[in-house]
């Protein structure tokens, strides 16, 4: 590794409390397995990142794999909170899932080393941090699930939505909005903005949710 390649350093600052000090571990090392992966990623570069030595580090998060994992909570509890706070229980159901998806965009697009732990890294590694993102995915699918069931029930449904194809329909919109959001990310210089990802899964989302709702479905032309 040339010294060009190496990540800026943090200046070590001494008597710091530890929840500061760890969270500064946690930043360093969200940016280093972000750039590197989980395997190249060096403890000796998070430290230093950090601004602490690599035995601190190890005394606070025991070791590397302990380090990914808290990387991946941390990350995961952010994203979700942020779509929670934008959905309002009180607004029609299209707003609601209009922030959602608002949110969770621009979440991605602010964070993106955060995006890059729990969507390649995290994934890519098999267990336990596969089932730590497979919990983060879940609880993402249960908050569409609601509001999928609660834009059915508010838009008076013709014909009801079984709840196997309510969540169905909320894992392809959670998978949907994962590689949307991936691929948005990657589009350097594109100058394409959260706003839009969100329009083009909105559009997509909400044209389909609107004609299943009302009783018109698609079906294959008989042979």
């Amino acid at each position: 590794m040339t010294t060009r390649d190496r990540l800026k350093p943090k200046p070590r600052i001494k008597r710091m409390p530890r929840e500061v000090r760890e969270r500064q571990m946690v930043d360093a090392a969200v940016e280093v397995f972000a750039r590197r992966g989980y395997r190249t990623a060096s403890m000796d570069e998070i430290a230093e990142l950090a601004g602490a030595s690599k035995p601190l580090v190890y005394l606070y998060l025991n070791s590397k794999e302990d380090l990914f994992s808290a990387c991946i909570r941390r990350e995961a509890e952010a994203l979700i909170a942020a779509v929670q706070a934008a959905v309002d229980p009180a607004a029609p159901a299209d707003r609601r899932l209009w922030n959602g998806l608002r949110a969770f965009f621009a979440h991605t697009a602010a964070h993106p080393d955060g995006w890059a732990v729990l969507h390649c890294q995290a994934r890519s590694h098999g267990e336990p941090f596969a089932l730590e993102v497979a919990a983060l995915r879940q609880r993402l699918v249960d908050v569409v699930t609601r509001l999928i069931a609660d834009t059915a029930q508010e838009g008076g449904c013709a014909v009801p939505l079984p709840g196997e194809e309510v969540a169905g329909l909320a894992h392809a919109l959670v998978g949907a909005a994962e590689s949307l959001a991936g691929w948005s990310n990657g589009l350097t210089g594109s100058g394409r903005s959260d706003r839009e990802a969100a329009e083009t899964l909105m559009n997509l989302a909400w044209a389909g949710l609107g004609n299943l709702t009302n009783g018109r479905r698609w079906a294959p032309a008989r042979s």
